[in-house]
């Protein structure tokens, strides 16, 4: 696996498209999933140093993809950051009792 790598979970095309540029470019490579379950299985498959983590997903949400990944002893120490168009107070405790690392409110500022 390359050091370097970002499993980044978000079903929004323009999201995506928008952070794979901006972490690219600064030399990480982007794996991208459009929905919880497969976001969960390339992380377990992958294995990588860091998560990007939407909140809003169509399967199952972000909050219970971080859960799986703090229930699974292999992954559970990757630190996972919660991205979200959700910015009232208290989200970021929330997300991080979900067991998420940090928070990042959208739109994502270059």
């Amino acid at each position: 696996m390359h050091d370097r790598t970002v499993v980044y979970i978000e079903d929004n095309y323009h999201n995506r498209r928008l952070v794979r540029k901006i972490l690219e470019a600064s030399g990480y490579r982007v794996v991208e999933a459009e929905d919880g379950l497969g976001g969960l299985a390339l992380v377990r498959e992958l294995r990588p140093p860091l998560v990007l983590l939407d909140i809003g997903l169509p399967d199952i949400d972000g909050l219970e993809v971080v859960r799986h990944i703090r229930a699974d002893a292999d992954i559970a120490s990757i630190p996972v950051i919660a991205i979200s168009a959700s910015a009232r107070r208290g989200d970021r405790e929330l997300f991080r009792a979900a067991g998420c690392d940090d928070y990042l409110a959208k739109p994502i500022k270059v």
